[in-house]
């Protein structure tokens, strides 16, 4: 079982942006789209303060966000780096599985990326993930660089939407035709 602690919430100010641009996608009616809860059990408590300091996952987690975009459905999973090389242990076997399983029920999946150290957001479609995925599963190297990536799916910068990816969403669906 994996345990939980207070090293759980490295990804709250990547979580809290993308929940407010999701309020706006949402407010806008342009997309629906809700933060899926990891299921814990709570081990310890720290009672004074109303806070679990220790608790298990009761089962692994698929995606961080689910739910549907102008009728297309939508999952994805964010991720932070603070270098420009991304380690692929960030992303889990059973997380890429359900998102092939996604795409093949006519789904669209995809990783946000926040470079921490860049200040921008990438847009990864699965399809792209899955080239590096491969090389490291054939024995490659199992991170891919900054430089490996289309600079055409950097998030653009907008005024009142923190994590503007409907943008991108668009492309992939483009250049999937």
């Amino acid at each position: 079982m994996a345990t939980w602690n207070s090293r759980g919430l490295r990804g709250s100010t990547l979580e809290e942006m993308i929940n407010r641009t999701n309020e706006k996608y949402r407010e806008s009616h342009l997309a629906l789209i809700q933060k899926v809860p990891t299921p814990i059990t709570p081990i310890r408590m720290d009672r004074e303060h109303r806070q679990i300091t220790l608790a298990y996952f009761e089962q692994k987690s698929t995606v961080d966000y689910i739910g549907a975009v102008q009728g297309y459905p939508v999952c994805f999973d964010a991720k932070e780096c603070a270098v420009d090389t991304f380690s692929l242990q960030n992303i889990h076997e059973h997380q890429v599985e359900f998102m092939r399983e996604f795409e093949k029920q006519g789904g669209i999946s995809f990783f946000l990326i926040y470079y921490t150290h860049r200040d921008l957001f990438y847009y990864l479609p699965l399809d792209m993930l899955l080239l590096f995925w491969n090389r490291a599963k054939d024995g490659g190297r199992k991170s891919f660089r900054y430089e490996e990536l289309n600079p055409e799916y950097v998030l653009p910068k907008k005024h009142g939407i923190l994590v503007p990816y409907l943008d991108m969403l668009q492309k992939d669906l483009a250049d999937r035709v």
